[in-house]
C-alpha cells in the first residue's frame, strides 16, 4: 500500500492543501494520506493561532469530500516540539511494509536541510515536493543527492500562492476569504479563531481608506514578522492599531485624560492619541506593542525590532509611491536596519531640503541608526563581519 503523510501547521487549512492531496494522489498513486497537524511546529516562533482541536477538526472539514484522506492527531497527542523524524518514525513503525511517502511543498526544500535527523527521515520514507505558486525544484536536486545520497519526487502540480499569513490577516480585518472551504469559515467564524478583540472596535474609527492602509501595513509587517525574530500576534495588533487615533478628534470622549504636548506638529499627534486609544480603550497591555504604535510616525532612537518593522511598514506598504519607495522596499525585505538607516536619511534629507523642520524624535532616531548600521558596515569592510557577528566567506 502506498502511503502519504502531509504534515503541517493548517492555520487555517486552504484550498491548496486538499489540492497538493488530490494531485499527490493522482502523480504517486496513493492509497491513504494522512493530514497531520503539528503541535508546535520547530520554525514557529509561537504556536499556531488556532488551538490543535481546532485545527483537526479544521483538516476533517476540509478533507471530508476526499475519501482516502484523513486528518490524523499524533503530533497533537505527543508533547513537545512536533519534529518530523519523530512523525515519520511513528509512521513506519504503524506500516513496516508499506511505502511511505512525506509531502512537503517546493518551498520547503531549502529548509530541509536544517531540519532535525533529515536522514532519518529519509530513511523511513521517500519525501516528495509539490511546487507551489511557481516554485520549482530542478535547482535543488543535485545539492538533494550531493547532501543525503538520495533523491526527493516531484509531484506535476504547481499550486496558487497563498499564504497562511495573509489568510490570518484577512480573518482579523474580517475580509473575504475564498481559499477557505465555506465550512471551514463558517466553523472559524463561529469560534472567533483569529479574530482578535482590539481590531474591529479600532478599525471602527478609522475612515475606509485608512482601514485599507491598516490593513496593508499589517499584511507587510506580519509576512516579515517571523524572519525578524517578531511573533506575529505583536506585528498584527501593532499594526492593525498604529492608526487608531488619526481620525479621532482631540475633543472626542475617547481622549479624556489624553494631554497633547503643543510642541508636536499635527501629522504626528496621531501616533500618541492613537498608543493612548490602544490602551485605555481596547485594552493593550504589551508595552512593546504600544511603543510600536507610539513611534510609528516619527520614530525614536534605540527603537525596538516590532517598532523598526511597524515604521517601515506604514512607510513602505505597497499603495506607497514616492521617488525610492522601491529602493527601500528591497531594503526592507533584506535587512531592517539598513532600510531603516535609508528611509530616515531620505525623510530627513527631503524635509530639510523642502525647508521644513525635522521632529526632534526623528533627528535622534536617525542619529541613533546612522551610528548603529554605519558603524556595522565599517567593521564588515574591516574584518569581514558585521556588528552583529555575521562573517562572510
Amino acid at each position: 500500500m502506498k502511503i502519504g503523510i502531509f504534515g503541517g501547521s493548517f492555520d487555517p487549512v486552504h484550498s491548496e492543501h486538499t489540492q497538493y492531496v488530490r494531485a499527490a494522489k493522482e502523480a504517486l498513486g496513493l492509497d491513504r494520506v494522512f493530514v497531520v497537524p503539528s503541535r508546535v511546529a520547530p520554525h514557529k516562533l509561537t504556536g499556531a493561532r488556532a488551538d490543535g482541536r481546532a485545527r483537526l477538526e479544521m483538516c476533517r472539514i476540509a478533507f471530508r469530500n476526499i475519501p482516502f484522506a484523513e486528518a490524523d492527531d499524533r503530533e497533537l497527542r505527543r508533547e513537545g516540539t512536533s519534529y518530523s523524524y519523530l512523525t515519520c518514525r511513528s509512521f513506519r513503525e504503524q506500516f513496516p511494509s508499506d511505502e511511505l511517502y512525506f509531502l512537503v511543498g517546493a518551498d520547503m526544500l531549502e529548509d530541509f536541510f536544517t531540519w532535525k535527523n533529515p536522514q532519518e527521515i529519509l530513511s523511513d520514507v521517500t519525501l516528495v515536493a509539490c511546487g507551489r505558486g511557481g516554485a520549482g525544484t530542478d535547482g535543488m536536486r543535485e545539492r538533494f543527492f550531493r547532501t543525503f545520497g538520495k533523491r526527493f519526487l516531484s509531484v506535476p502540480f504547481c499550486g496558487a500562492e497563498i499564504s497562511s499569513t495573509r489568510l490570518r490577516v484577512d480573518l482579523a480585518f474580517g475580509k473575504e476569504t475564498p481559499a477557505l472551504d465555506g465550512v471551514v469559515r463558517a466553523y472559524i467564524s463561529e469560534r472567533g479563531l483569529y479574530e482578535y478583540p482590539a481590531v474591529a472596535p479600532a478599525l471602527a474609527l478609522e475612515n475606509p481608506s485608512r482601514r485599507e492602509h491598516s490593513y496593508r501595513v499589517a499584511l507587510m509587517a506580519t509576512e516579515r514578522a517571523r524572519s525578524v525574530g517578531v511573533a506575529e500576534e505583536k506585528a498584527l495588533l501593532a499594526a492593525a492599531l498604529h492608526d487608531c487615533g488619526k481620525n479621532v478628534p482631540l475633543s472626542s470622549p475617547l481622549l479624556v485624560g489624553f494631554k497633547a504636548d503643543d510642541s508636536v506638529p499635527e501629522p504626528v499627534v496621531h501616533q500618541f492619541t492613537g498608543a493612548f486609544l490602544a490602551e485605555r480603550r481596547f485594552g493593550i497591555a504589551d508595552e512593546e506593542i504600544l511603543d510600536a504604535i507610539r513611534y510609528h510616525t516619527s520614530g525614536r532612537e534605540n527603537m525596538t525590532t516590532l517598532g523598526k518593522l511597524v515604521f517601515l511598514s506604514d512607510l513602505l506598504e505597497e499603495a506607497r509611491a514616492f521617488p525610492k519607495a522601491e529602493e527601500l522596499r528591497e531594503a526592507f525585505r533584506r535587512d531592517l536596519d539598513e532600510c531603516l538607516y535609508l528611509s530616515l536619511r531620505n525623510q530627513t534629507e527631503y524635509l530639510t531640503e523642502s525647508g521644513k523642520p525635522v521632529y526632534p524624535l526623528t533627528t535622534r532616531a536617525y542619529e541613533w541608526i546612522a551610528e548603529k548600521f554605519e558603524g556595522r558596515e565599517t567593521a564588515r569592510s574591516e574584518t569581514g563581519c558585521d556588528g552583529a557577528g555575521n562573517c562572510g566567506a
